[in-house]
């Protein structure tokens, strides 16, 4: 199972890779979700999966008779979800913005910054 959770993520980032090389930046959006998604599948398969108990300790402080599963992956993979979403709604203001004063979400003529060259 770790092994295909493995494979899974890469495919997802080398999916969102390309998708985010694209001068297009509604691919660049769907390519940075993706990306999200496999870091977070890639942090989920490096927790490795047991079947241990949920790591809760017992009344008066005992601990549980069976394995305890670890809880540092699964804190993780809850905070980069959390920065995951923050990140993919700060990036999709700022692509609504791009398409209001341009008019179209191409990178390649969004040069508004830039000066003219030189025709000569």
């Amino acid at each position: 199972m770790i092994t295909i959770s493995a494979i899974l993520a890469g495919l997802l980032v080398t999916c969102a890779v390309w998708l985010m090389l694209s001068a297009n930046l509604l691919r660049f959006i769907f390519g940075l979700l993706l990306l999200s998604n496999g870091v977070n599948l890639a942090i989920f398969a490096a927790g490795r999966l047991t079947p241990g108990a949920a790591p809760l300790l017992g009344a008066g402080g005992a601990l549980p008779e069976a394995a305890m599963a670890n809880a540092l992956p699964q804190a993780l993979l809850l905070t980069a979800i959390v920065i995951g979403f923050g990140l993919f709604a700060f990036v999709l203001a700022l692509t609504m913005k791009a398409y209001r004063v341009f008019g179209h979400l191409d990178a390649d003529r969004m040069r508004l910054a830039e000066p003219e060259k030189d025709k000569a």
